[in-house]
């Protein structure tokens, strides 16, 4: 405490407000200490005091945290940066079958058996209620974590295989019977993210639930005839996007409604379309659009073994509806929206493959290139980009700042299975893991800019993903990639001190194995060239009178002599034909 005597003499308090009201508290990631003014007169008896908050800046981002399962079960690791270049054990291993976290990261869970489900609390990592399950399929969390909806094997089609649970109580709040569980019928009650809003797919209907209160039972319902697939806007949860595919001559199509009790059953958009065997339904954040995915099994075309796919875009509020033009002919290979939902990124055509950034009117605003690409991934703070090719190309990666408009760098991640950006937007893992590959399995973490940060090799590896966490609660990607660079930069300094040597060689052999342990740009394939072509360079140096870059090899010597001997032929046949 600080204090001068005299008129106007003032002090400041180092307490600050418990209660969290506006002179104190957490708030997005400040804690406010209040300034308190007190105006006294000569006698020093205070006339009036007056509080202002000052701010003290305070880091509460959360950790980053990653889930690895092997063959034993899964463990928790602490997320990046490391301080001595390993990460550290959260959760010790837990035997089980499959593990995975809610959408917004609160809950975990874990099958441990055929018939036991357990439901962790991510904050204390302990277990918070356990379900005994016989003959159980298939499970999954609501987005919340309020939820565990559960699938087992009927035995009859009067058994209620499809059970909601409530994590918190343990009871059972609805249940239904489903005859199978496809990608498209499963989980069969879907949640928006904030749980505000349930809906299920029936036969030739939607059905709506109250999210709050399952005993209430069907609260409204949507009739749409032939229905084959649903998809439920996830923030905000206002509208459902439904496909029918085509029957009797009747063309396919994708459908809109809105969710609320009061809208008609009559949709806000629809988009036709024939020459369609699936399709995958693409919302924004914000609700506002649908990215359509339209794939054929059969290209009539026959330019493509897998069929044909296109790429159509439709808005709740009925301004587009359309092919989005892409500027080279053959699959989407993939596509995704950004986290504000204003543009969305496509990786589409013969290979190599081309990658557009596009506004909500489907105008281009920025051209990634072409390359073995077949993914994208935008990260969760809209700024940086990912541009890869995995599954059955070599696993290329391209990183682009967007805000910037640049590439940042590129480099390789071979026989990636999954990838992901981290919650912060600022690391990129990709993990190899079994059954799809038995061999070489492993995570790496890269650097916003491509640079590899973390690697681990596993014998076996089932999974590796982040714990999810808002993006929102982290700070700023500019301030956290300066913090990151910052934490380099030590590191470097403190492996150089390290390595002092008096020896000159040895400090220009670490300076080079430096500069080789960079990951250097990733050299483009040569284009193929025909064995008629291989020799065209050497013809278009004879045809227009220039000499050839390279020295033209025996058989190519050998077929321009012959050439030139034909044509002295013909030239002495003209003249002796002439006289």
């Amino acid at each position: 405490m600080v204090r001068n005597g005299g008129i106007g003499s003032t002090y400041v308090s180092d307490g600050y407000n418990k209660d969290g009201g506006s002179n104190g508290g957490l708030t997005a990631g400040r804690r406010h200490f209040p300034l308190r003014l007190s105006v006294s007169n000569t006698s020093g008896c205070p006339l009036r005091t007056v509080h202002w908050p000052v701010m003290a800046v305070v880091d509460t981002s959360p950790s980053l945290e990653i889930l690895v399962r092997g063959p034993d079960g899964f463990t928790v690791w602490t997320g990046p940066p490391y301080s001595n270049g390993e990460p550290s054990i959260k959760v010790e291993k837990i035997p089980c079958s499959n593990a995975k976290f809610s959408e917004d990261g609160c809950k975990l869970m874990v099958t441990k058996s055929d018939s036991v489900i357990s439901i962790y609390g991510c904050k204390s990592s302990k277990e918070l209620r356990s379900f005994e399950v016989p003959n159980i399929l298939g499970a999954t969390l609501s987005p919340c974590g309020t939820y565990l909806q559960t699938f087992q094997k009927a035995s009859s089609p009067q058994e209620k295989n499809v059970i909601l649970w409530k994590t918190e109580t343990g009871e059972s709040v609805y249940q239904l019977f489903q005859k199978n569980m496809t990608k498209t019928t499963w989980p069969s009650i879907r949640f928006s993210s904030d749980e505000a809003v349930a809906c299920r797919m029936a036969t030739n209907e939607i059905q709506f639930f109250d999210a709050k209160d399952f005993s209430k039972g069907i609260v409204n319902r949507f009739r749409i005839p032939g229905v084959a697939a649903v998809e439920l806007s996830r923030s905000p949860g206002t509208h459902v996007a439904a496909y029918v595919p085509e029957s009797k001559g009747i063309p396919a199509s994708v459908q809109i409604f809105g969710c609320g009790k009061d809208s008609q059953s009559q949709p806000v958009a629809r988009r036709s379309f024939f020459r369609c065997s699936t399709v995958q339904l693409n919302w924004n954040s914000g609700s506002t659009g649908l990215l359509v995915v339209v794939q054929s099994d059969v290209d009539k075309t026959n330019q493509s073994y897998y069929g044909e796919s296109k790429l159509n875009y439709l808005t709740t509020d009925g301004t587009h509806e359309g092919v989005v033009p892409l500027s080279k002919e053959g699959p989407v290979h993939d596509v995704q929206w950004s986290c504000s939902g204003s543009e969305f990124a496509a990786v589409y055509g013969f290979m190599p493959a081309k990658a557009t950034v596009f506004d909500k009117k489907c105008n281009p605003l920025l051209e990634l290139g072409t390359g073995p690409y077949n993914t994208i991934r935008w990260n969760p703070k809209g700024k940086f980009l990912c541009l890869a090719g995995f599954g059955n190309l070599p696993g290329d990666m391209a990183f682009w700042d967007y805000t910037e408009k640049r590439q940042l760098g590129t480099t390789k991640a071979e026989w990636s299975v999954t990838s992901e950006w981290s919650p912060d937007g600022c690391y990129f893992m990709t993990a190899t893991t079994a059954p799809r590959l038995q061999v070489d399995n492993g995570i790496k973490i890269f650097h916003h800019n491509g640079s590899l940060y973390f690697k681990k090799m596993f014998d076996k590896l089932y999974q590796a993903e982040w714990k999810p966490e808002s993006p929102h609660r982290f700070g700023d990607i500019a301030e956290l990639v300066k913090s990151v660079d910052s934490l380099k930069v030590g590191e470097n300094k403190i492996q150089g001190q390290g390595s002092k040597s008096s020896n000159p060689s040895a400090k220009s052999s670490n300076t080079s194995a430096k500069s080789t342990s960079v990951n250097p740009p990733t050299q483009k394939p040569a284009a193929y060239r025909p064995p008629h072509a291989k020799t065209a360079e050497a013809i278009q140096a004879e045809l227009f009178g220039r000499g050839p870059t390279q020295e033209m090899s025996k058989n190519a010597l050998k077929n321009m002599k012959k050439r030139e001997k034909q044509k002295e032929k013909k030239a002495a046949e003209a003249a002796t034909s002439g006289s």
